[in-house]
This record gives C-alpha cells, sequence and structure tokens, in this order.
C-alpha cells in the first residue's frame, strides 16, 4: 500500500466532515469534453473517500502550481469535471487517475489514492472508514482475540485465511503505513490463544511468530500478550486510530460485518478499558520471551 504524506491524508480527514456539511445542492453540469478512457462516473452527494481523492487532487495540482483550467487541458476535460472531482461530487475512474498522475507528473500518486480510497470491492462498507484513518494516524491502539493484529501479519498468513484477492491485497497494501517516514506509534495486545490458533502450516504459524518478535523490537512499537483470562470492559477485538490533531475513529469486528464509529463515549470507555488491559497483560520483555517460546512451539 502507498500512502502519500501524513500532512495530505491528515488534512483530508479533518476537512471531510466541514466539506460534506457545506457541499451544494446545485444542479451539477453535464460534461461537454469527456475524458479519455470512458465517460466519467455520474456527478453525486460527496462522500468521505471522493472528498478526500478530491483533496488529494487538489493539494497536487496546487504544488505543481497549476490551475483546474491549465490541469484540464494537459487531460483533456471540462474545467468543471476537475472541479467536481476535488469537490467530491463525482467518483471518476482509475484510468483518469493516470491521466491525473501523468499530467500533473504525480508518479501513481492519484492512481493509489483511488485504490485506497474509491476501489469499492476492496473493503466492506462497515470498514471502508477505517483503513483511510489507520493510513493517516499518528497512534494505533488495537487488541486482537483470534487472529494475529492485521498489520502484523505475514504475506503466507493472510493468505491461509480465507480472504478473497481483494481482501488480501487491501490488507498487503494497509502494512504500507508501517514504512512510513514518520511511521505512527502503535501500542497491541495479542490475547494468548492467538500464537496457539494454528492458521496455514505449523510454518507458516513459526514465521508468524519470528515477524511478530522482530516487530516488538522497533522502536514505535510496544507489542504485549495477554494471558488467558476475563478482562473487564472489553467484550472483543477493536482497532483505535488517533490522527495527529486528535480525532479518533474505533473499529470493533463482529462475526457478521462490525461498526466503526467516532463517537466519543464509546472510543473513551475502550480506552479506558484497554489501559487495564495493558496493565495485566505481560510485560514487554516478558511478551517477548513468550513469543521466542511460541517460535519454539511452532518449530
Amino acid at each position: 500500500m502507498h500512502f502519500v504524506t501524513e500532512r495530505t491524508w491528515s488534512t483530508a480527514w479533518s476537512s471531510i466532515g466541514s466539506k460534506s456539511r457545506q457541499h451544494s445542492e446545485a444542479t451539477c453540469t453535464y460534461l461537454q469534453v469527456l475524458p479519455r478512457g470512458g465517460p466519467p462516473m455520474p456527478s453525486r452527494m460527496p462522500t468521505r473517500q471522493t472528498i478526500a481523492f478530491g483533496l488529494e487532487l487538489a493539494r497536487l495540482r496546487e504544488d505543481a502550481g497549476l490551475s483546474r483550467l491549465e490541469l484540464a487541458k494537459r487531460i483533456p476535460v471540462t474545467r468543471s469535471y476537475i472541479g467536481q472531482v476535488e469537490n467530491g461530487t463525482t467518483r471518476c475512474r482509475r484510468e483518469f487517475a493516470g491521466q491525473l498522475d501523468k499530467a500533473i507528473d504525480s508518479g501513481t500518486a492519484m492512481v493509489d489514492a483511488w485504490d485506497d480510497l474509491l476501489k469499492s470491492s476492496r473493503y466492506p462498507p462497515w470498514f471502508a472508514d477505517y483503513p483511510l484513518a489507520e493510513g493517516t494516524a499518528s497512534l494505533l491502539r488495537a487488541y486482537e482475540t483470534m487472529f494475529v493484529y492485521g498489520l502484523f501479519q505475514t504475506e503466507a498468513y493472510i493468505r491461509a485465511l480465507p480472504l478473497d484477492d481483494a481482501a488480501v491485497e487491501g490488507r498487503l497494501r494497509r502494512q504500507a503505513v508501517l514504512e512510513r517516514e514518520n511511521p505512527p506509534m502503535l501500542s497491541i495486545v495479542l490475547a494468548e490463544n492467538v500464537l496457539w490458533t494454528r492458521v496455514g502450516s505449523t510454518v507458516v504459524m513459526r514465521e508468524q511468530c519470528e515477524h511478530l518478535l522482530a516487530m516488538s523490537e522497533r522502536e514505535n512499537i510496544t507489542l504485549q500478550i495477554a494471558p488467558t483470562a476475563y478482562y473487564r470492559g472489553l467484550e472483543g477485538p477493536f482497532n483505535l486510530a488517533t490522527q495527529p490533531n486528535g480525532d479518533e475513529l474505533l473499529h470493533m469486528p463482529a462475526a457478521r460485518g462490525g461498526i466503526t464509529t467516532g463517537d466519543r463515549e464509546d472510543i473513551l470507555h475502550m480506552v479506558g478499558a484497554f489501559s487495564a488491559l495493558q496493565a495485566h497483560a505481560l510485560s514487554v520483555d516478558d511478551s517477548r520471551e513468550f513469543l521466542r517460546k511460541a517460535v519454539v512451539r511452532w518449530t
């Protein structure tokens, strides 16, 4: 997964809510000149994803010193269509994102943004907002009770899970946040049974435990193992992404779908429960020793 700069997506994330409320209900005009690669998708009310994509386009266009009209002439499309994309009122095609990259000399930035934000098959609807928040976060916290934390899963482990190709691709792309120039801080707790739940072969499990051990050595990662027990306030796994500006998004998986919310009360409850969990989990050093034993167990 390639995420563009932390500044860009953080700005996009914090701007999305206000832009949605400020969106005009004026009727969008039809295009006079269609982009190469097929007609555009119909204009519509903006979503978080289309607004974030549009903000990224506007930033890259301005960095290139181009007006909307100048960019439109390079493709060519009408200036109004560029405006619709930047305002989030239309979902352009992936081919058009490629044309934008060529026009503003941005490598694959817009194609990657399209894949991250607009490719509808990558994430289920109830999860769609979370990868965006995860990719721009300054702090990630998670508790996993059945499977290894997604960003720490090896490719072999992922492919051993019952996932289709789009889901596998999406999970691998999400892991690029760990290689960012300024990666987020991560505080992750794995339930003990995660390490004993076989996914794939014994070789897959050994390599996965070795990878977890390596991840635990990174300065920005705190990885703890929680002994099997009841932990008050936690009814299951969760993921929490905190942005540089303090905004937070909570995702709680469930057997059938899940919940993604920014509700402050829910988040405060989960933060408190997570702090108590960390206090009862093994220390970082003891967790590493536990992981070493797991490596031996799967050898």
